[in-house]
């Protein structure tokens, strides 16, 4: 798994009105530091006619550098209109644009160095990191959103199953939690991520577990 599906990962806790910032301690498999991951949204009020989410992402290890922002704009049913990507992986830099157009039938894909792609778009599209905020807000209502299609540079597969109740273990306390298992196939590969979302009314992520090649890396809310 790339460090891009990391993006699917996040991990105290801040609200004020529409606004919420989200801040996650991103851990090793050891449990040592890596780094931190913060998330911050406007106008999750039900009356919102759009939504903005923003994720940034420090997390490194020793000679390579993982520094990478995503920005998202979505309408008020979390079908997104753009999604900005900058990442830093090492040496390799990039940034992109994603627009979609249910209304043209496609998702165009603009690089800054003037290289543009169209993906086949069907109705309402999202990408990754709506995606998250779109899977709260069913959860709030009792629904498990069904199998769909997420777009993050491509097109991918997603389809999600509840694991349980139980509790996690953040800083000294123990929080209760719903464990749910999303499944994630792309193009070349296919991968399984775990969150644990807090029982509150916000549908809080708590943890998430994301397989990479070192391992199983965790990203836990700071409390």
């Amino acid at each position: 798994m790339s460090c891009r599906a990391i993006a699917f990962v996040f991990a105290c806790l801040s609200m004020s009105g529409a606004t919420e910032t989200l801040r996650y301690n991103v851990n090793w498999p050891s449990g040592l530091s890596l780094g931190e991951a913060s998330l911050i949204t406007d106008n999750l009020d039900a009356s919102a006619a759009t939504r903005k989410f923003e994720l940034k992402l420090d997390a490194s290890i020793p000679g390579f550098v993982v520094a990478d922002e995503f920005r998202a704009l979505a309408k008020a049913d979390y079908c997104s209109i753009q999604l900005d990507k900058k990442l830093k992986h090492g040496a390799r830099i990039a940034e992109e644009r994603m627009e979609f157009k249910p209304e043209d039938g496609f998702v165009e894909r603009k690089s800054a160095k003037g290289g543009s792609t169209k993906i086949p778009l069907n109705g309402c599209g999202r990408d990754a990191l709506t995606l998250v905020y779109f899977l709260r807000s069913e959860l709030k209502q009792g629904r498990l959103p069904g199998a769909q299609t997420v777009f993050f540079g491509a097109a991918y597969q997603v389809t999600f199953k509840y694991l349980g109740a139980t509790s996690v273990q953040l800083g000294s306390g123990s929080e209760p939690a719903d464990r749910m298992q999303i499944s994630i196939k792309g193009p070349a590969s296919q991968n399984t991520v775990e969150i644990f979302l807090g029982r509150d009314a916000l549908r809080t992520p708590l943890i998430f577990k994301v397989p990479l090649l070192l391992g199983t890396f965790s990203m836990e809310l700071q409390r």
